[in-house]
């Protein structure tokens, strides 16, 4: 029995995705498994049989050889044409169905309609990705206007959470993606975006606090903004969310 086979069937029960370590963590722990049955049903006074050579071979299953299993799975299945490949998320492997027929499945949810966002969402989006943590004033300091609409839609949607609290005077929420956003856009870390390193590392600009007026000492401080730069919005079109 191949290791690739054993990981194909593994992720094929699963229903949650699995990470390399985890998929040879099961490997091992069937021959740890046979091995302890082996033992146990041998009679007193006789040496226990050997495991099976293959068997044997799995107990020194690792993590670098599940994933060059799932690669050559993947040469098979782009070789043989097949409908479906594995691919790596942030919780781990998983078997997709090609996108090229993403419009045939869409057949089976009829009442299901691709959901868009509007630039303002993506353009929000965009920033709080390349930059989590990030407080909402921020994101504001770079679009220049209010965020709390596209916040909540973000938020409703699921693509972001709240990660804590900065280290800041009234220690502001932060805002960060979640693992739907990954899956959403089909990639396995913020390292996958285009640009990233270049991105995360050019400044934002600060947002100011302008004074309250004299005579209104508890009114809430607005913020105000200089050289706002445009942010990226993402490559596609999209609608209002």
């Amino acid at each position: 029995m191949q290791l690739s086979a054993i990981v194909e069937a593994l992720l094929i029960a699963s229903q949650e995705p699995l990470p390399s370590e985890e998929i040879a963590r099961l490997v091992r722990a069937r021959v740890a498994e046979a091995d302890d049955v082996r033992i146990r049903e041998t009679e007193e006074g006789q040496a226990p049989p050997a495991l099976p050579e293959w068997l044997q071979d799995l107990a020194a299953t690792s993590s670098a050889k599940v994933t060059q299993s799932i690669e050559s799975l993947n040469v098979i299945y782009q070789e043989t044409q097949r409908v479906f490949t594995i691919l790596e998320r942030p919780k781990g492997w998983k078997i997709y169905t090609r996108i090229e027929y993403g419009e045939f499945i869409r057949q089976l949810f009829p009442g299901r309609k691709p959901e868009r966002m509007s630039g303002p969402a993506m353009e929000t989006l965009a920033i709080i990705a390349y930059r989590q943590p990030i407080t909402k004033a921020a994101i504001e300091a770079v679009r220049g206007v209010a965020c709390d609409g596209m916040i909540q839609k973000l938020l409703d949607r699921d693509l972001i959470r709240i990660g804590g609290r900065a280290e800041l005077p009234g220690r502001p929420l932060l805002y960060e993606t979640t693992d739907l956003f990954f899956e959403h856009f089909g990639i396995r870390s913020i390292d996958d975006l285009p640009n990233a390193s270049e991105l995360r590392k050019v400044k934002l600009p600060e947002a100011e606090p302008v004074p309250a007026p004299a005579n209104e000492p508890d009114q809430q401080l607005a913020f105000s903004t200089v050289g706002i730069p445009a942010a990226a919005a993402g490559d596609e079109s999209h609608t209002d969310a």
